[in-house]
């Protein structure tokens, strides 16, 4: 072949190597996939920062906010159930029920690995954008060993899209100055979150079906690791969210149920923030308490328009208390219709009238026998005058005649009480000058339980529930369920000189009320035997919502079992040490009785030879 035939046989190096760059580029050009962003927050948790992942539902929602309205200087969104909004230009998360330092909002897409843990750190979004797109280059023409500078003059290397790596700045000095080298540990990158180890939660239902205000007790600190009321709030929060995965599963997913919404009250800070004196140190407590959960229904209900759903509270050891004394000194709405400004809870049984017994019956929850007395033409002058065989005559059963007879004896010895008591509670040495309740509270309820007679000694009643001296605020909502936690309730309405609770009373606003105490708690105490005290009830256990049990059963349970093994070990042992102790004379015996024979037998055999 000629050389012209094989320059023409042959095809030119610059052709072939365009098409196969084409070739590659074509092909290596689909190998890149833009990374999906992830949005975290800043927060410091033991004197460190850490970041941590929004939610997949708010991460989307940020992201589509920052996708749609850039420009948007005042863009607001709000996370994490309403609770936090993030001020998108300004890259802040912010609380909206409780005071809350603010938090730094990255939009982020790489990641290095810290100096003192596994955690992951994102870096700065102009810095990410710079790796993407160095990321990009590398992955497209496939070539690598890229090195980028930080801006706190930190090497990165791009070895290969599985190997990238952070080095620490380690200086060099040479006549030209120091430079930043690779020298050191180096520290793992990585690109994108689903490369990272990182728990990011689904998200929380956006239908409310209840609220919840949680009040806690004495100081700042609220359990053993002396956490804020926030952290803990937040437990119950995230618990009762997984319950919903757990034991409610079906009902979540076809949306019949929504989720529970709990919310601290925190009474503390802006109570000693203030300077109180002592003689109004209750008057205090009570309002600010009062005001912060009415500003935080206010809020909530601004922030959740279309919530439909109830309202409960639950108080811890002295909130508890709190929350007790506040219910009973609330004013029925229902019940002050007549225009009784005192709010008591038996304003109907004086009106005089036959609509006042109606709204008595109702109270009792006897509406049924209502046509008894109104046959009879009673009204409430009437009934006070009623015997026990006038009602028996009415054709009335010997159960509810027995309500209405202690509903009866009850308001009368609640009048007497009220006429020998002039202040509603506290010390006997009270000034004239005390607070006197205000228009919606119940002086029947607010009344001590403790008079003065002329010799000075204490007559305990058997009524009311006896309350410091104080005007108590009204709620702007009627809770469903009142939760005591670990309360001392009953021991604090024994000093108060209450010795019994009417069995028939009821919160004024409140349907419900559940007294939890755990049994090694020393300031918890029960309410059972101030209703009741000839019947011992035993307390109702708790199931635990993981399906085991309690601590402290599964502590007296393994005690138990470990003392009957020591026993049985130990009683094993001495039986084996008595039986060898009684058994090595026995044996000591049959050995020389074997040996005598054994010569016995040998004498006669050898007699026998002779």
């Amino acid at each position: 072949m000629s050389a012209v035939e094989q320059q023409q046989a042959e095809p030119s190096p610059s052709s072939n190597s365009s098409s196969s760059f084409e070739v590659v580029e074509a092909d290596t050009a689909n190998k890149y996939e833009a990374v999906v962003p992830h949005w975290f927050y800043c927060k410091v948790i033991d004197s460190r920062e850490r970041w941590i992942p929004f939610s997949r539902q708010d991460s989307e929602k940020l992201e589509e906010a920052h996708n749609s309205r850039k420009d948007d200087e005042q863009l607001v969104v709000p996370t994490e159930g309403g609770r936090y909004d993030v001020h998108l230009k300004k890259r802040l998360r912010c609380a909206m029920y409780w005071e809350e330092e603010v938090s730094e909002v990255r939009r982020c897409t790489w990641f290095y690995k810290g100096d003192k843990d596994n955690k992951y750190i994102p870096y700065s979004e102009s810095f990410s954008e710079e790796l993407e797109e160095t990321y990009m280059i590398a992955i497209t023409l496939d070539e690598w060993k890229k090195k980028l500078e930080s801006p706190t003059r930190e090497i990165i290397i791009l070895h290969n899209p599985k190997l990238m790596v952070h080095y620490h700045p380690v200086t060099t000095s040479d006549d030209w100055g120091s430079t930043p080298t690779e020298q050191g540990r180096p520290r793992t990158v990585k690109r994108g979150v689903e490369n990272i180890s990182a728990d990011i939660p689904c998200g929380e239902p956006l239908q409310i079906d209840h609220l919840v205000f949680v009040v806690h007790g004495i100081g700042p600190a609220c359990d053993i690791r002396f956490r804020s009321i926030v952290q803990c709030v937040n437990d119950f929060r995230n618990v009762s969210l997984s319950m919903l995965q757990t034991h409610f599963k079906k009902a979540q997913e076809q949306q019949q149920i929504g989720r529970v919404e709990f919310l601290p009250v925190n009474w503390h800070s802006p109570l000693h923030s203030t300077g109180v004196d002592v003689s109004t140190y209750c008057q205090t407590i009570v309002d600010t308490v009062a005001s912060e959960m009415n500003r935080l229904y206010r809020l909530f209900l601004q922030r959740n328009p279309d919530f439909k759903g109830g309202v409960s509270i639950a108080g811890h050891s002295l909130g508890s208390l709190i929350l007790f004394d506040l219910l009973t000194n609330q004013k029925d709405s229902s019940e002050d219709q007549d225009g009784n400004k005192e709010g008591s809870q038996m304003g109907a049984y004086e009106q005089g009238d036959i609509g006042g017994v109606k709204e008595i019956l109702k109270k009792l929850e006897l509406s049924e026998y209502y046509s008894f007395f109104e046959k009879e033409r009673m009204d409430t002058q009437a009934l006070a005058l009623c015997t026990e065989k006038d009602l028996k005559d009415m054709g009335i059963p010997l159960g509810p005649r027995t309500k209405i007879l202690h509903y009866v004896r009850t308001k009368d010895e609640t009048q007497d009480a009220q006429q020998q008591a002039h202040v509603p509670a506290g010390n006997d040495d009270e000034s004239e000058d005390a607070p006197k309740p205000e228009s919606g509270s119940s002086p029947h309820l607010g009344a001590r339980s403790s008079s003065t007679n002329g010799g000075g000694k204490c007559q305990y009643l058997d009524v009311g529930l006896g309350q410091v001296s104080a005007n108590y605020p009204q709620l702007i909502y009627k809770p469903d369920i009142f939760f005591a936690f670990g309360s001392p309730i009953g021991m604090f309405l024994t000093v108060r000189g209450v010795k019994r609770i009417d069995p028939t009373y009821s919160l004024p606003t409140c349907k419900g009320f559940f007294n939890i105490f755990h049994p090694f708690d020393p300031v918890a105490y029960r309410i059972e035997p101030m209703i009741i005290p000839d019947l011992e009830f035993e307390p109702m256990l708790l199931p635990h919502h993981k399906g085991r049990k309690r601590m402290h059963l599964e502590l007296k349970e393994g005690l138990t079992r470990m003392g009957m093994d020591l026993k049985n070990n130990l009683l094993g042992s001495l039986r084996i040490a008595w039986q060898s102790f009684t058994r090595s004379p026995l044996l000591a015996v049959e050995a020389a009785a074997t040996e005598n024979e054994a010569e016995t037998s040998l004498e006669k055999q050898t007699g026998e030879k002779k």
